[in-house]
């Protein structure tokens, strides 16, 4: 039995081998709590009239957004390199940080809906030891990314997402993609998979279960701009399994761009199983035993019985916020990962 094949064999013992939940830790949460999957449903994305491309609304919600964005970015180490990549689309901004391996396929971050590269930087430092690390603002997304153009369909996120990858020094990468993160990484694999190596996929948001009614109901009316922060404040904490989010900066920033930007993206669909099973990719998928993105145990069998070479591990106790809760747990099973894949 070769390495890839072992890792997926330990992987279906997963769920009773993840690891005991931690204390939840406010230094950890105070970006990956503030909601990774707000404004991840089509009311927030075209309830509000204007352009046809992401923008904010007005100069003063700019500003407020960037002093926001600022303050968030605070909790991240000096990048190495600041990238802004032209595409099609429109220009993306990536940081990177570099790490270890460097003769190796780095570890591209894609963020969770509204959250920017400020959300990982719990990840960094046990990330960094694994391999060296770009974080990417999402285009069409509040965030210093720049969307041009129209993002219309499916196709056009996996476009701009190719043309910004294959404009890095490294001929391949592994995506690492946390909620709606996953689910642009799994969107570029089933079309255009050339520039990848491998991915990771951090309780991904419409990948391999539907979002259930539940939360469609509560996100409501955290998705119009003009309602009280609290509301915001309040769907936010609930995916993050009841954790404070209030003067956590990241969570101000999002909060911030939920209110000051329009959103100009389409909604993302679910892939049917047959799409994922033709990716012929080492995929590494970590459920959140209590996510509300999605049913755990639904998302679990699906993702086991579609990926055609998967590795699926739950952690029974985390919620939708998980990479700020398990940094370091996430980190040591990419390594593992990692070195089977590869």
């Amino acid at each position: 039995m070769g390495e890839e094949e072992a890792a997926a064999g330990r992987d279906r013992a997963g769920p009773a081998e993840a690891p005991a939940r931690r204390p939840r830790r406010r230094r950890l949460l105070r970006w990956a709590a503030a909601g990774l999957a707000v404004a991840l449903l089509a009311g927030w994305a075209h309830a509000r009239g204007g352009a046809p491309v992401g923008h904010f609304t007005s100069a003063e919600g700019y500003d407020h957004y960037a002093a926001a964005y600022e303050r968030a970015m605070e909790e991240l180490p000096e990048p190495d390199a600041v990238l802004d990549v032209r595409t099609d689309y429109g220009v993306v901004r990536m940081y990177r940080f570099d790490g270890a391996e460097p003769d190796k396929a780095p570890l591209v971050l894609l963020p969770g809906r509204a959250s920017g590269a400020a959300m990982f930087a719990g990840n960094l430092a046990p990330l960094r030891k694994v391999r060296t690390v770009y974080t990417v603002d999402l285009l069409g997304e509040p965030g210093a990314s720049v969307q041009t153009r129209p993002i219309t369909d499916d196709g056009s996120q996996a476009r701009w997402l190719h043309q910004a990858l294959s404009e890095l020094p490294e001929p391949r990468v592994h995506l690492l993609g946390v909620s709606i993160g996953g689910w642009t990484a799994m969107n570029l694999a089933t079309r255009t998979p050339d520039a990848l190596a491998g991915m990771v996929l951090i309780d991904p948001a419409m990948t391999f279960a539907d979002m259930p009614a539940e939360t469609v109901l509560r996100s409501v009316p955290a998705s119009v701009p003009w309602f009280p922060k609290s509301w915001r404040d309040g769907f936010n904490s609930w995916t993050a399994g009841g954790t404070p989010v209030e003067d956590v900066p990241v969570a101000d920033m999002i909060e911030s761009g939920m209110r000051n930007y329009a959103l100009r993206l389409p909604a993302p669909s679910r892939f049917p199983a047959e799409r994922i099973a033709a990716v012929d990719l080492p995929v590494l998928a970590i459920i959140a035993g209590e996510s509300v993105m999605h049913d755990p145990a639904e998302a679990v069998r699906r993702a086991e019985a579609s990926l055609s070479r998967g590795t699926v591990l739950t952690y029974p106790d985390a919620s939708h916020a998980i990479s700020g809760e398990y940094p370091e747990e996430i980190a040591a099973d990419v390594a593992d990962f990692l070195a089977g894949a590869e």
